[in-house]
């Protein structure tokens, strides 16, 4: 350990935001999420963290884990010379809470699907478990990323932002509770970040967000 030829450990984020859905017909993270590189680009990338992809998904529980599971699978697929103890593999999901006034880091799923309205595919699931297998819809799925140690961080960084531990029912809490069993079971790590409408908090200061909790994960992990 330690020596010359050992690598460098790098922290490689995987993101994902959502397209539109009802109710909400611009998806901020949509944005967000497309134009993260370029606005890191000029900004700068925190050291020793690597953005490995931006990706889009369907505001929709089926639509939204298919693609998932796939992007999911690719980032444990070890890229050829690359040691896998020297990467630290995060996934994170940035979504829309559109009747929220701050950030919301969350800090777990629940096994629960009650969606408010349809999805983008036209499912309606009714307190129907997301992965029946893991029992009751009362379980839970927590990330073992350090959410208090964020949120003060960024609060210290002028951000108007919480910890939560409800990431409501709908395809947010979806796709974070299959991200969190996934990550869970190949030793990666899952963070879910809501973020209000553009009308709320104006895109400039979003992306700035966007790119603070990049800072705070590569300080911090």
């Amino acid at each position: 350990m330690g020596s010359e030829g050992s690598p460098a450990a790098v922290t490689s984020v995987y993101v994902t935001g959502f397209k539109k859905f009802h109710g909400v017909s611009e998806n901020p993270t949509e944005k967000i999420v497309n134009n993260l590189m370029e606005y890191l680009k000029k900004k700068g990338l925190p050291k020793g963290l690597v953005i490995e992809s931006c990706n889009i998904l369907e505001t929709a529980g089926q639509g939204a884990v298919v693609p998932l599971y796939q992007i999911l699978q690719s980032s444990i697929t070890p890229k050829e010379s690359e040691s896998p103890s020297s990467n630290r593999i995060i996934w994170l999901h940035f979504g829309v809470n559109s009747g929220a006034t701050r950030f919301a880091i969350e800090r777990q799923a629940v096994n629960e699907a009650t969606f408010r309205c349809h999805d983008e595919m036209g499912w309606k699931p009714q307190k129907v478990p997301i992965v029946p297998s893991d029992g009751p819809i009362t379980q839970t799925r927590e990330t073992t990323l350090p959410v208090e140690e964020f949120t003060k961080a960024l609060a210290s960084k002028g951000y108007d932002v919480m910890t939560s531990d409800d990431a409501g029912r709908f395809v947010c809490n979806y796709v974070y509770y299959h991200s969190l069993r996934f990550t869970e079971q190949n030793g990666l790590k899952s963070l879910f970040v809501h973020v209000p409408l553009f009308s709320t908090i104006d895109e400039e200061i979003q992306m700035q967000f966007a790119a603070s909790v990049l800072e705070v994960i590569a300080s911090t992990c």
